[in-house]
């Protein structure tokens, strides 16, 4: 695992945009062999997909040949909701860069068969070849995706009922009520996530420090699902110092001195 620590949010943003940018080039992607990414929602992308966009407008990078697949929805959300995550997704990425509408790939949080749905998922990622590069946020409970503390590391796109903490969290963006949050979520599980080529991991500010020290130096357990991280031959957290408050202060040392060349 490498961790990339940055002194802020703006430039760990700016970092995770760079990568993006430059696996996406290194790839060389045509229509017959696109480059394959998942992708998150939350508040810990957005400055990194502002990057992007102002990569893309800089003409730096083209997702004309990028096929993406999102993490996951509410359920009974509708689409055009502005706290669904096709809205976000439209307006923080989708919506200022060339990527084809039929390359993007969302669950239907509405689909009349939510099973079938999470299966058929499964199958397009699969007939895609499978992610190039995942990735993600950390819930201060160290979730990945919507998967709890308690879901199965081997786990695949499913439904997920959501806890109190999570949905507390998600309140700030319907008006402050944790009521007012869908109580269950389409989500890829911790397997489908871990299948990825590459997974990179964005981990912000203090209330994520708990998670962090999880992640990095505590044991692999479903009760923190960033942990399986760990397991991955390609894993990467690049997170700020506000995140690195619980981590021991010869682990951040050892990744500052490793990782010194790269930031």
């Amino acid at each position: 695992m490498r961790v990339i620590i940055e002194p802020n949010y703006e430039r760990l943003s700016e970092w995770a945009a760079n990568y993006v940018v430059n696996k996406i080039n290194a790839a060389n992607p045509t229509p017959e062999h696109p480059f394959i990414l998942g992708l998150p929602t939350g508040s810990s992308p957005i400055g990194m997909y502002k990057g992007l966009i102002k990569a893309y407008e800089e003409g730096r990078v083209s997702f004309k040949n990028v096929v993406t697949f999102n993490m996951d929805e509410y359920v009974g959300l509708p689409e055009d909701h502005p706290e669904s995550y096709h809205s976000f997704m439209r307006e923080n990425l989708f919506a200022h860069i060339d990527c084809p509408k039929e390359n993007i790939h969302i669950l239907n949080g509405n689909a009349e068969n939510l099973l079938e749905e999470c299966a058929r998922y499964e199958q397009q990622i699969l007939a895609a070849g499978g992610i190039d590069l995942f990735i993600g946020g950390i819930g201060p409970d160290g979730h990945i995706a919507f998967n709890e503390p308690g879901s199965s590391l081997s786990s695949r796109t499913r439904i997920k009922t959501l806890t109190t903490d999570t949905r507390v969290a998600n309140s700030r963006f319907f008006g402050g009520n944790p009521d007012n949050v869908p109580a269950q979520a389409l989500t890829v599980g911790v397997g489908t996530v871990m299948s990825a080529k590459e997974v990179l991991i964005l981990c912000n500010g203090h209330n994520k420090s708990r998670a962090l020290q999880a992640a990095v130096e505590g044991p692999v357990t479903q009760m923190w699902t960033i942990s399986s991280l760990q397991l991955h031959p390609h894993g990467i957290i690049v997170c700020d110092e506000a995140a690195c408050e619980e981590i021991k202060h010869g682990t951040y040392r050892f990744f500052k001195d490793v990782e010194r060349d790269n930031l």
